[in-house]
């Protein structure tokens, strides 16, 4: 079959007639090895249920999301935002309202603001990393509470937002510890549960599985052989050369093992290419670096049937939040761009008529210091992170928004806020939703106890719909 041409920069470099992109190569080769998984335990529970996907957006460098969300009709609270936050504050008539709250969002966010007050979108206030709860400083101070492995740290706290292990670091995502349990809930074994739009990431690599990487840049998103399946010269005869080895018969076992992974993985690119071939969404994506990540996942799942998915992992990326300098003016761009992506992904899922089998969440390293360095903020701690969908109890903000006055029994200094929620309890309730019994969150968060009640039968914070 002749497929269209895909830009460069969707190939890695060939070696030879019989390479192949590496990354399409270490999704089959660690795919086969998932029919060695826990997930046939999962199976009988779970297998025939309705479709469900999650959507993770990783705001990678640390989101200001003290300036994302904010105090808007209560003049107390944001005059003390507003004398913390010094040159960093957004004028008060500026924040966009939140119906039925004293706190609004960054003007950039109309379309978040409309979902929002329509009940389609919540947050989730004062989350991080944390081993267990700290209900104050001196908890930390005097050496009593234990905390997070490289605080304040990107790599570090990239890491554990992505593994929900702080007090450890390892290359095991909760995401892929998820497609470990539950993978074979899918009818296609040859293209992972775990979608990345971010290249090779840890959220998404399990013991047994890892993700299967699609390039952004790409109409069909495939990562496939260098100038394979074209119509021209050169491509033709390479794609002739592939194609005899990999129908040839081998003795040696070692050859044929190699082979037959190549077999798959091309023909799980084929069959990508051809399932998102035949996607036509009527929705209007823009053009910046959200939008045409968020389109690619919306296309992907409207070929959830023809690729034969029941369950699904989403992993996009967008970096660039590391404002020590012009944070206003940085966030004003981006944050327009979050808004612009997540307002046509959101209507994509209601033209499919799935916005309540899917859910979007934010994820952030940390969020920024309440204080400024002059004309930026510099690492903190706990942040706010949004929720998105038709499954979750839209509309509300959970948790404690916390006072943003400096001094007070949580805040470390240089307005740093410890968070009051965690990122297990957060992750948790996005995983039960998903199809995780709740007996195996203590495998998958192995802090979850600290906080909550996995026998409990309750929902950890509360802000989804079973």
């Amino acid at each position: 079959m002749k497929h269209k041409h895909i830009n460069r920069r969707n190939f890695l470099s060939m070696a030879g007639c019989g390479a192949m992109g590496y990354t399409t190569l270490f999704n089959t080769l660690i795919n086969l090895r998932s029919m060695n998984a826990a997930s046939i335990a999962n199976s009988a529970v779970y297998a025939g249920g309705d479709y469900k996907a999650l959507v993770c957006l990783f705001l990678n460098g640390g989101n200001d999301s003290f300036n994302m969300l904010m105090p808007k009709q209560d003049d107390n609270e944001y005059d003390i935002y507003a004398e913390t936050r010094s040159n960093n504050a957004i004028p008060q008539e500026d924040i966009l309202a939140l119906d039925g709250s004293n706190y609004g969002l960054h003007p950039s966010m109309t379309n978040v603001r409309d979902m929002y007050n329509d009940g389609k979108v919540s947050f989730i206030t004062n989350a991080g990393t944390l081993i267990e709860p700290i209900d104050n400083k001196w908890q930390i101070w005097d050496g009593s509470a234990p905390t997070p492995l490289g605080l304040y740290s990107h790599s570090d706290q990239s890491q554990q937002w992505q593994t929900s292990v702080p007090h450890d670091r390892t290359g095991v995502g909760w995401g892929g510890k998820i497609n470990d349990l539950i993978h074979d809930m899918n009818e296609n074994q040859g293209i992972s549960l775990n979608i990345s739009l971010a290249g090779n990431n840890i959220f998404q690599t399990g013991n047994e599985t890892a993700e299967y990487v699609l390039n952004p840049y790409s109409d069909t998103g495939a990562v496939t052989l260098n100038n394979y399946g074209f119509d021209w010269n050169f491509s033709e005869m390479l794609t002739q050369g592939v194609d005899n080895m990999i129908e040839a018969d081998y003795a040696d076992l070692f050859k044929k093992t190699y082979v037959d992974i190549v077999k798959v993985s091309r023909d799980a690119n084929l069959e990508f290419v051809e399932a998102l071939e035949n996607v036509s969404l009527n929705t209007a994506f823009d053009e910046d670096a959200v939008s045409m990540r968020m389109e690619l996942v919306a296309k992907t799942i409207a070929a959830r049937d023809t690729l034969g998915m029941t369950r699904q992992i989403f992993f996009v990326e967008y970096g660039g939040w590391d404002h020590h300098d012009e944070v206003l003016n940085a966030q004003n761009e981006m944050l327009g761009y979050v808004d612009a992506g997540l307002n046509s992904f959101q209507a994509a899922m209601e033209e499919l008529g799935i916005a309540d089998c899917v859910t979007t969440f934010f994820v952030s390293e940390f969020s920024r210091t309440l204080t400024s360095n002059g004309n930026g903020t510099d690492h903190a701690w706990g942040g706010n992170m949004l929720v998105m969908g038709d499954a979750i109890n839209g509309g509300q903000m959970f948790g404690t928004y916390p006072s943003l006055e400096l001094g007070t029994d949580i805040e470390l200094g240089g307005g740093v806020l410890i968070p009051s929620l965690s990122c297990d309890e957060y992750f948790a309730e996005l995983a039960l939703w998903f199809g995780v019994a709740a007996s195996d969150l203590s495998t998958i968060f192995p802090n979850i106890g600290n906080f909550y009640d996995t026998g409990s039968g309750d929902m950890p914070i509360g802000f989804l719909n079973l």
